[in-house]
């Protein structure tokens, strides 16, 4: 009996499926995935198939009212791991379901955009009198003449590239000499770019074995997860391409996830050079059109590796045989709406339901992943030397406490040393990185004489100041207003400017070197399109001595020429009120270390710092992952805190401090009454960041040995209490940050 039932689900249903009946006439053209039209109370609206059936749960159902594509857009396994993702981290499914596509390809399914494309028709061209049409009609041979180089143009890049009036083409067109039809445009985000064709490299010993491990993971029905643990430079990512020409070699396909957009140009380079146009890019920087179309070539099977950020680990890719998560540590693979999925996990989740295998790659493994490897959960590839055994950077720590008492001053942006190295650096011809976490001028605003800081009125944060808008901005909610003439308090006009951000250090470099190129890398300067290609690409051909930047800098860059790296300010994130402050720590500076010295040419890293003796900074300067991961682990363990134990922290927030703490207060009294004896409930308690955008918050942290017996109580509270009106809140399954 064929099946008469479809299920349903549409945005504005809360968190169910609906059954409708299908039709005789659309009867084995409605499959999972299948986009379509359906009335929900009084009006039409559309949804997605996600399920089928033979008989309904309910009494009488309506019938679907049409198809909204002409094909299936989501396949089973992908079905299954929303439902998953819904579960677990506690989404409506109709979210997990919308973030299996682009927004794109929700509202417009497989319809594309359509131009004029104009094409020759080779037997009416070959009879013409060619040399007669030119005398009478010049602009009509020019036109012919373009068709002749190029068979088959858009009307629309015919006329853009070549000058031709439309009124050649149709001339040409009612002589019968050119068609003129309607054909999809491909949006290609690549379409202007060159790249150059790579060959596999030989391999070192320890890259063979670990490709070895994963050419068996493809292989197997019961993959493992394989953690690769390489240090900076011990080309990992000649593992992946190996790997992944395996899997193609094999008639499977490919993901590759990298932790962020700034990553992306240098990745989709290295894989075009050496898989062409079966690469397809996913990532929130393309336009809406180019994510369209690239998202339908995966699709259709036209590309069969998809690269992009975390939300390209739902790509449709068929007969899926591996997933790279290149940086698995990197917070950025955390979203941070709803569905707050981890990429990472996602693709562990995936590769079981796909039976593919899944590649973490980090020279500084989350501690989640390491704890994995040794409760036997995931293999372990180790790769604990670079390519061609080059050495790894050496380390040096700079006490700026000292520094300042050697100056006689107030802290200073360079330390006598990082500023000597620069200028060898610069009369060698070598290039250098100056890492910053802070974006913008300068961190604060003060008054020297009543005290008085600039903070945004919206949240608990101060202002930070942009010198070139000469505006004061709040990096938490986005608010900006001008620098006050005068302090609004005591109305004294000598300000201070407190704190160095990266558009301060730009200047101060420019001070202390004046000859040398300098360019800077952060939120502000690459906001537009392709910014990040640019950029890196002028840094990359040497038209850039000092690459000034945020923690976009801190990953991924591979310049044989860099051979000093300088952390103005370690202390950054390190006594941040989080419990993974000096794990996050540890992974950016260890990172950005790791992007000196990757020629032939020894590198050096100079990092500053007002602690020189906490344990993190150590553990950086010996590049020890092992010792640093013993030591915090037995903190965490004592506390039940991840890897050691599972977390929820449910976060509220509203207008008024009393209603939102009173929520906070009546959550955590429900749940002690119900939790397991072997739960943790820590609050409630103001956020570390107190008020963000207008509303105050307060959290409600969960800890437990699993998942599920946390969850399923505090999913069914939640819904079934009356909070006030004017508070919501937001449930974080496994937060990467409290903050």
């Amino acid at each position: 009996m064929p099946n008469s039932i479809a299920r349903v689900i549409v945005d504005i249903a809360a968190d169910r499926e609906f059954d409708y009946s299908i039709p005789p006439e659309l009867q084995g053209r409605v499959g999972l995935g299948s986009k379509v039209s359906v009335s929900f109370g009084r009006r039409r609206t559309e949804g997605f198939v996600v399920g089928l059936s033979e008989t309904s749960r309910v009494g009488t159902v309506k019938p679907l009212l049409g198809l909204a594509s002409g094909k299936a857009l989501l396949s089973q396994p992908l079905i299954d791991l929303a439902r998953w993702v819904a579960d677990y981290y506690c989404a409506p499914f109709e979210l997990a379901v919308r973030a299996l596509m682009p927004g794109a390809v929700r509202r417009s399914g497989d319809s594309f955009k359509h131009n004029r494309f104009v094409e020759p028709v080779p037997a009416a061209v070959a009879a013409l009198d060619r040399e007669a049409l030119r005398r009478r009609a010049p602009q009509q041979a020019a036109a012919l003449d373009v068709l002749d180089r190029e068979p088959g143009l858009f009307l629309k890049d015919f006329l853009e590239r070549h000058g031709l009036p439309a009124s050649s083409i149709t001339a040409l067109s009612e002589k019968g000499l050119v068609t003129v039809r309607d054909a999809a445009v491909a949006r290609n985000p690549m379409a202007n770019r060159t790249f150059l064709k790579t060959l596999p490299q030989t391999l070192m010993d320890q890259q063979a074995a670990a490709l070895a491990l994963v050419v068996g993971s493809i292989d197997r029905r019961e993959p493992p997860v394989v953690l690769l643990h390489g240090v900076t430079g011990s080309g990992k990512t000649e593992v992946y391409l190996q790997a992944i020409a395996h899997a193609i070699a094999a008639g499977k396909g490919s993901i590759v996830l990298v932790p962020e957009i700034s990553l992306t140009p240098q990745t989709v380079e290295r894989f075009k050079g050496r898989f062409g146009e079966t690469v397809a890019v996913l990532h929130s920087s393309l336009s809406e059109g180019e994510r369209h179309d690239e998202w339908h070539r995966i699709h259709s099977g036209e590309a069969r590796i998809a690269v992009g950020a975390r939300s390209a680990v739902f790509a449709p890719v068929t007969n899926l045989g591996l997933i790279v998560v290149d940086e698995e540590h990197e917070p950025n693979y955390k979203q941070d709406e709803a569905p707050r999925y981890h990429a990472r996990d996602v693709a562990v989740m995936r590769g079981r339901l796909e039976k593919c295998a899944v590649v973490l790659g980090s020279a500084t493994p989350a501690f989640e992943s390491t704890f994995n490897v040794q409760r036997g959960k995931y293999a372990l590839a180790d790769m604990p030397v670079r390519v061609d055994h080059r050495k790894m950077p050496m380390i040096r720590v700079v006490d700026m406490r000292v520094e300042a008492q050697r100056t006689g001053g107030g802290p200073g942006v360079f330390s006598r040393e990082l500023a000597d190295l620069i200028r060898q650096r610069l009369e060698r011809g070598e290039q250098t990185i100056l890492f910053l976490n802070r974006r913008g001028f300068s961190t604060a605003l003060l008054c020297s004489k009543c005290g008085y800081v600039a903070s945004c009125d919206w949240c608990s944060v101060a202002y930070t100041y942009h010198r070139a808008e000469e505006r004061i901005k709040c990096h938490i909610c986005g608010a900006t207003k001008p620098v006050p003439a005068v302090c609004p308090e005591c109305k004294d006009p000598a300000f201070k400017y407190s704190g160095t951000g990266t558009q301060r250090l730009e200047s101060v470099v420019a001070r202390l070197f004046p000859k040398a190129r300098v360019s800077r890398m952060d939120a502000d300067t690459t906001a537009a399109k392709n910014s990040h290609w640019e950029l890196l690409g002028e840094f990359k051909s040497g038209k850039v001595d000092i690459l000034i930047g945020t923690q976009m800098i801190a990953k991924g860059l591979d310049i044989p020429n860099v051979t000093l790296i300088g952390v103005v300010n370690a202390d950054t994130g390190l006594h941040a009120p989080d419990f993974r402050a000096g794990e996050h720590t540890f992974q950016l500076l260890t990172q950005v270390a790791g992007r000196a010295g990757r020629g032939e040419l020894a590198g050096e890293v100079v990092i500053q710092t007002y602690t020189p003796f906490h344990p993190t900074i150590q553990a950086v300067r010996r590049l020890d992952y092992r010792t640093f991961y013993d030591q915090e682990s037995e903190t965490r363990r004592e506390l039940a805190y991840p890897p050691f134990g599972r977390m929820i922290c449910v976060t509220f927030r509203g207008p008024s401090d009393e209603r939102v703490a009173f929520s906070a207060d009546l959550l955590a009294k429900n749940m002690q009454a119900v939790l397991p004896p072997d739960a943790i409930l820590s609050g409630p308690s103001p956020a570390p960041l107190a008020r963000a955008k207008g509303l105050y918050r307060h959290q409600v942290l969960i800890r437990g040995p699993v998942i599920r017996p946390l969850s399923t109580p505090l999913r069914r509270i939640l819904a079934e209490t009356s909070w006030p009106p004017d508070v919501s809140f937001v449930m974080d399954v496994d937060p990467v940050s409290l903050i």
